[in-house]
């Protein structure tokens, strides 16, 4: 497997990534983008969210353009060492004006220089044959040039691996091999891993119409993989999936799952169950997840935005927190 380490600029990357062959279908190797410590901010944040369909703003239907400001500006002000995007960036990929959208409304986000690292979602493919799709994704994010699934090294101690669950993530698949061989290479240093992808491997359970939304076997066999790996890592696993555009919160196997969905597309109900350790009771949460290791805990926060149905929306609220002891 051919690891690509970045310098520590983040504009620098497109230009000094190098391609591989892979294996079935000749897939580009995996990359992995190294932050060093000295570059990191103390103390240390990340921040995660998906589903914002950007778009056209007279579209408001399937996402609010103004919620999908107010968090992008939120986002802004927190300046994260790194920003990871679970997917539905676009709300169809194959309209080349939603990526420009995209970079209008995230203009802040450069200025700032932040870090961007963005799964792919099922709306990614939506409007074009998957060649096309990715040609477009590509386009707006070059540094991932012939990649739809990387690791990114924050510091030493926080591990990131961003998977496509829009393909197969069972064994014997070429991206579950990759995730295999990034398990068993990962730095003793590592406390945390965090697993980012669009699709959620463990949700709470929808009936109706929402039903097609929930865990599929494709990502039930990506949990059952890392309850495994959890039992005899070193490192606290945690997985952000989207998919579901709301807020959740479950743990199986000690791998703590979270659905954060709430980055502006149109709100979906959630049939909480037992397992969910959120019991918030607003129906719609746009929001982002805030994490902060430190030490020998990693804390997260739920922010959400809590006045969404103002004309120009930016009041936060904590909404949820928790914390794991790292090992």
């Amino acid at each position: 497997m051919l690891r690509q380490v970045t310098p520590l600029r983040w504009l620098a990357l497109a230009a000094l990534l190098t391609v591989a062959s892979g294996a079935a279908g000749r897939e580009r190797a995996a990359a992995l983008f190294t932050i060093a410590d000295s570059e990191l901010p103390r103390p240390l944040t990340f921040i995660a969210y998906g589903d914002i369909r950007f778009t056209d703003p007279a579209e408001t239907a399937a996402s609010s353009p103004s919620v999908r400001r107010a968090l992008v500006d939120g986002i802004a002000a927190e300046r994260p060492a790194a920003l990871f995007v679970s997917g539905d960036l676009p709300w169809h990929g194959g309209t080349i004006a939603d990526y420009d959208i995209y970079r209008n409304e995230t203009a802040v986000w450069r200025e700032k220089g932040l870090r961007v690292f963005p799964a792919l979602g099922n709306h990614e493919f939506a409007g074009c044959e998957e060649q096309q799709c990715l040609a477009n994704w590509w386009s707006a994010f070059p540094q991932l040039s012939g990649r739809r699934w990387y690791a990114v090294a924050l510091g030493s101690a926080v591990h990131a691996l961003v998977l496509d669950s829009d393909a197969p993530l069972a064994a014997g698949s070429p991206q579950r091999a990759w995730l295999e061989a990034e398990f068993r290479s990962l730095p003793r240093s590592v406390r945390v891993v965090l697993v980012c992808l669009h699709h959620p491997p463990l949700a709470d359970l929808a009936s109706g119409a929402l039903a097609d939304h929930n865990p599929r076997p494709n990502e039930i066999a990506l949990a059952d993989f890392l309850g495994r790996r959890a039992a005899t890592s070193r490192a606290r696993i945690v997985v952000v999936a989207g998919h579901v555009h709301n807020y959740e919160r479950l743990e199986r196997d000690g791998v703590v799952y979270l659905v954060a969905g709430g980055g502006g597309a149109r709100p979906y109900p959630v049939e909480r169950g037992v397992g969910d350790r959120f019991r918030g009771h607003e129906p719609v949460n746009y929001h982002y997840v805030r994490f902060r290791p430190d030490g020998e805990r990693l804390s997260a926060e739920m922010v959400r935005l809590a006045d969404a149905d103002a004309a120009r929306p930016g009041r936060f609220e904590v909404a949820d927190r928790f914390e794991l002891r790292l090992r």
